[in-house]
């Protein structure tokens, strides 16, 4: 079935109930959601994969991929890293030309269970050396062009063209442009505790009288107080859920970051909330100045959340539904610099985990003597991961539509 029927017909009756007068006295901000789902009650809309679970992890600022999966059986590897180099007795074995970072021991583990994939080369033509611009590229899909949205936000407003509440999650201070959608409000919180959904000042008055609980024969009239009632319960839901979770599970540092983050996912998806795609990111990255260090301990603090975190979603059965995608803006320069760190770059793995994957190396590793300007030749588009995750996973079909260009997926998932 395509998506233009469901659509239309969903069209159709939102005109209807607007033509009826039911949103005419609402906020703006709940006129859309209230339409559209009345017309999902009325309707419904059949997804292809309802359960399955998206959570993209950014790794800001640039990670330097070839400290990450290392080169180890290449001779340029070490010759342009005379201190920075990974040793190749200390590297976890991928095979007889890589292996991972000594400290990135959660994805070898994933890895040698079959559960973690590596994309290799991974960028774009005429790569940004800019982090805002090339942030910006990815967070779009739209590399040397431009979209008021996110990739992730134009997926969730053709897989769902009607509102879903918190069909979006983005656990941040800010808002990520990735998520930013012209049919859903991405629920954003960075601390639970002191997460409420804002309403400003003028429409606090509506919102309370609609979210009053009192009986009406009217049947549009009571799935508009229900609406209201939801935008003010996702607070209360994420405060709860977040409150009352608890785990044995290693993940590692339970002061890390992303660790701190993941562990806020799996307790929303624990407490059933109904979102499709969950976002966070993690920073510290740009290592041009004494590498060693930092992004050793951003490897040990990521691998072991992200195999932590599909641990848990074993341990709480949804293991089948959830998988994980690991990227950065771009990668750092073959030769090391004179301040013991790493330049910006341009291809760098990407790494795609969960129980339904299938592990392995995808792509073709760049080769560390034909460079362009110092810098690792692209031997797959970013886009075609995109395209995976977003049709191989989530099952939305038309990829070349949403992603504005046609690139081949990958056969990640079993």
């Amino acid at each position: 079935m395509t998506h233009s029927s469901p659509s239309s017909r969903r069209d159709f009756l939102r005109a209807g109930l607007y033509g009826l007068g039911i949103t005419a006295g609402l906020p703006v901000f709940l006129r859309h959601t209230s339409a559209a789902l009345a017309a999902e009650a009325l309707l419904g809309d059949k997804e292809k994969h309802p359960n399955r679970i998206l959570v993209v992890v950014e790794l800001t600022g640039g990670n330097d991929g070839l400290n990450s999966v290392v080169p180890c059986g290449h001779d340029a590897y070490y010759q342009n890293r005379p201190t920075l180099g990974v040793p190749k007795n200390t590297v976890l074995k991928i095979n007889d030309e890589l292996g991972f970072h000594p400290r990135l021991v959660g994805f070898d583990r994933l890895y040698k269970d079959g559960r973690l994939a590596i994309v290799q080369g991974c960028s774009y033509p005429n790569p940004n050396l800019s982090h805002f611009t090339a942030m910006e590229y990815w967070h779009t899909g739209v590399p040397n062009g431009a979209d008021t949205r996110g990739w992730i936000g134009r997926f969730a407003d053709v897989d769902s063209p009607t509102p879903k509440r918190d069909y979006l999650v983005n656990i941040a201070k800010e808002q990520s442009l990735a998520v930013r959608s012209q049919v859903h409000a991405p629920l954003v919180f960075n601390d639970p505790e002191k997460f409420a959904r804002a309403v400003a000042d003028e429409q606090k008055d509506a919102v309370a009288a609609l979210t009053k609980d009192k009986p009406t024969g009217n049947a549009s009239l009571a799935l508009l107080r229900r609406v209201a009632a939801n935008a003010a319960d996702s607070s209360v839901l994420v405060k709860e859920a977040c409150t009352k979770y608890e785990t044995k599970v290693d993940y590692g540092s339970r002061t890390a970051a992303l660790t701190v983050d993941l562990i806020k996912v799996a307790a929303l998806i624990n407490a059933k909330m109904p979102t499709r795609v969950y976002y966070t990111s993690f920073g510290g990255w740009d290592t041009h100045a004494n590498q060693a260090t930092t992004h050793n301990l951003l490897q040990i603090y990521t691998g072991d959340a992200i195999r932590g975190f599909l641990e848990d979603m074993e341990r709480i059965g949804r293991a089948d539904d959830v998988a994980v995608l690991v990227f950065t803006e771009f990668g750092r320069r073959v030769k090391e610099n004179a301040s013991r760190g790493t330049d910006h770059g341009t291809a760098t793995p990407l790494f795609v985990a969960g129980k339904k994957v299938k592990g392995g190396l995808y792509g073709k590793h760049p080769s560390l003597t034909e460079l362009d300007a110092g810098n690792l030749k692209m031997t797959t588009d970013f886009r075609s991961v995109y395209a995976t995750m977003i049709k191989e996973w989530m099952g939305y079909e038309d990829t070349k539509t949403l992603l504005k260009g046609d690139f081949p997926t990958l056969g990640l998932f079993a």
